[in-house]
């Protein structure tokens, strides 16, 4: 029996779904249902049901599953050990990150780890939007914020200082905001990736407070807001790593800074496997030797 069929099938098994296995495995839709009926072909039983909706193993189909899922388990874990015995990560490596984050903090690690690790072909994916991990296939995603509950596994890499910010010309004409709620009377520009439909986070002592804003200016990437902020086209609330050569030459200047949110944890997140690829162990490991602060 080829492994590829049998990955198949596990792969449907655990999305439900022949599409999502398909993108996982690389091939498409009609070749992945090909490997299934091949499958009940030569076993001579079910093993799966279909609906319009949803794929589901039947009762054989469980016990199936769970036993070529220990095989498969087994088996890439012996590739693996290979791998690292011969101390050469390779194979594809997805990788997910935030635009700004990435290009202001990690291009320069990223461009390491290739040189560190000539036999891994890392793709790495710039977007500012929380991707579907598993769906999208990405190996694993660097994600800035508190996490949902999940089931995949989480590291924490760094940490993030956010800052409400305005121009001294913006301020000078339209007054300094003390307090959340006096953003209402102001322009706000507002970065779409925030958690919260169009609110602000804010913390006094230990109140956390969410203010409703009401943008004149919105977008999901931080430089286009840090360039409206510079225009003085009104307050926004960006990351200090984004803004510290403007802080500094004093281009914008923080407000409200006793109601500043602690800072933001930056973790990377990957599928609870029990054999991760030798190239994603690598990563893991690099990523967490970065002196990104």
């Amino acid at each position: 029996m080829e492994t590829n069929i049998l990955r198949a099938y596990a792969l449907i098994v655990e999305e439900g779904s022949f599409s999502a296995a398909a993108l996982r495995l690389g091939i498409s839709k009609s070749m992945c249902s090909k490997h299934i009926s091949d499958l009940e072909q030569t076993l001579g039983a079910r093993l799966l049901t279909r609906s319009t909706r949803s794929v589901k193993p039947t009762a054989i189909g469980v016990e199936y599953y769970a036993k070529v899922r220990r095989i498969l388990d087994l088996l890439d874990e012996a590739n693996e050990c290979v791998k690292l015995e011969s101390a050469t990560a390779t194979g594809k490596l997805r990788i997910g990150s935030p635009v700004s984050y990435s290009l202001r903090l990690m291009q320069d690690h990223i461009l390491q780890f290739l040189q560190d690790y000539p036999g891994i072909q890392l793709e790495s994916v710039f977007d500012d939007r929380k991707s579907d991990l598993i769906a999208e296939g990405f190996d694993a995603v660097i994600r800035i914020g508190d996490l949902e509950d999940t089931s995949m596994v989480a590291r924490r890499l760094d940490s993030v200082k956010t800052l409400i910010v305005a121009t001294p010309d913006y301020l000078r004409q339209h007054g300094t905001p003390e307090r959340p709620g006096d953003l209402a009377s102001h322009k706000v520009i507002h970065y779409t990736n925030m958690q919260g439909a169009e609110t602000w986070p804010f913390q006094k002592d230990d109140e956390l407070i969410w203010q409703k804003v009401h943008p004149r200016f919105s977008s999901n990437n931080g430089e286009i807001i840090r360039l409206a902020a510079l225009a003085g086209h009104g307050i926004a609330y960006l990351p200090e790593f984004l803004i510290a050569e403007d802080l500094e030459a004093g281009t914008l200047v923080p407000i409200m800074t006793e109601f500043r949110r602690p800072d933001l944890p930056v973790s990377i997140i990957y599928p609870s496997r029990k054999n991760p690829s030798a190239a994603l162990k690598a990563f893991l490991d690099f990523a967490g030797r970065m002196p990104l602060s």
